[in-house]
């Protein structure tokens, strides 16, 4: 800790933590939050500038975690991208998967078999729940509620047990192949699944009820953190962040891929814009997304046939270029490619929902007051990998 004075004993700024540099803004406290440990799995820092309780100004800063995950994809071949692209978000990996896989079959022109396409987005929903479920017993747990976060556990494990017996992984499922699926389900996996889904349905109101009307959960989110529609799409914010704004997008309806344009997708959207309606946006697309996970699976029951493409030994895309996007969990991720016609990506750019996410901290924490910022950072709903990529 640095005291910085102008006159004899006229203490003017005081800096607090690390790293601490940069133009000094002539307030009282410059208060940086993170960056954590080096070996964590992610580190955020965020750069404030407080008078008194009162956040004046807030800079958010990346790059502390920066991985070089796109240029490591133009050393790895088609089959192998895959493996780096499933881990920036950790949560969603099934979906960061799909988008690569998507994006490579779109440049190579391919059809890939309408089973593999419905247990695509079985698996997709099922994995926005999982990400949700994260999120809804965590946010609580931020500012104090502990109680939450087992009973989404206990909803995530039921289906945790599904997506890992279908793939071998819990968090890094490395399901999807270029042309469809790594293998065909288990015998009798459709039921299970669908049993789990019931299950977590009918139990998903001990978790609502706890938390969504809760008077503490209430007084600490509601009316903190508002993000106008506005601001939303200023910053590209998309996702659960963007529609608790107002902003009505959600590409599985407005720009439908693999075969979403033969579902009614629901929308959940609020306008407040708070806290409170980042929160319930999750928690309503939850009973959304379950929803679609079992009429994908009734679907696949109706069909049968194969569930990948026979491959040549060495995949090549053809010269050119193409842009897939999809609907992640947490917002739209964008994955430009561009091919030279060889094994490997000339390029490919991605495009994160958490990093437009959270640059949207700038707008939202000046103003608000030290306590607030923890319920307004929790509620931007990011995951930190998916910054830095």
């Amino acid at each position: 800790m640095t005291g910085m004075t102008t006159d004899a004993g006229d203490l003017r700024e005081l800096t607090v933590g690390t790293g601490a540099g940069g133009e000094q803004l002539g307030t009282d406290m410059v208060l940086n939050i993170g960056p954590q440990h080096p070996s964590t799995h992610g580190v955020l820092r965020l750069r404030l500038v407080l008078d008194g309780e009162r956040v004046a100004s807030a800079e958010p800063i990346v790059g502390y975690m920066h991985r070089g995950a796109e240029k490591l994809f133009e050393v790895r071949d088609y089959r192998q991208i895959i493996v780096l692209a499933n881990r920036h978000d950790w949560l969603s990996a099934f979906a960061n998967e799909l988008g690569v896989v998507l994006a490579v079959e779109r440049l190579m022109g391919m059809e890939v078999p309408e089973r593999a396409t419905w247990l695509r987005m079985a698996l997709a929903e099922l994995n926005r729940v999982l990400n949700h479920l994260m999120f809804l017993g965590s946010y609580p747990l931020e500012i104090g509620a502990i109680t939450p976060m087992f009973y989404a556990f206990r909803e995530r494990e039921t289906l945790q047990a599904v997506m890992e017996e279908v793939s071998g992984g819990r968090i890094h499922y490395m399901f999807n192949r270029v042309g469809g699926l790594k293998e065909e389900v288990p015998a009798g996996w459709t039921g299970r699944a669908r049993a789990a889904i019931a299950e977590v349905r009918r139990r998903m109101p001990d978790l609502d009820q706890l938390i969504r009307r809760n008077e503490i959960f209430l007084a600490r989110t509601v009316g903190v953190g508002v993000l106008s529609a506005t601001d939303a799409a200023a910053f590209g914010a998309s996702g659960p962040v963007a529609r608790a704004s107002g902003l009505d997008l959600d590409l599985r309806r407005d720009d439908p891929y693999l075969a979403y344009d033969q579902l009614d997708v629901p929308v959940v959207t609020k306008t407040a814009g708070d806290c409170h309606a980042r929160f319930e946006v999750l928690l309503d697309q939850v009973y959304a997304s379950l929803d679609l996970a079992e009429q994908c699976l009734d679907r696949v029951d109706r069909l049968t046939g194969p569930v990948n493409t026979r491959l040549p030994k060495v995949v090549k895309a053809p010269e050119g270029h193409t842009y897939a996007w999809t609907e992640n969990p947490l917002g739209i991720n964008g994955y430009y490619l561009v091919s030279r016609g060889e094994k490997t990506p000339w390029r490919l750019k991605l495009r994160t929902a958490s990093y437009a996410n959270v640059q949207a901290l700038a707008t939202l924490l000046p103003g608000c007051l030290v306590p607030d910022l923890i319920a307004i950072l929790g509620s931007m709903f990011f995951v930190v990998g998916d910054i830095d990529k």
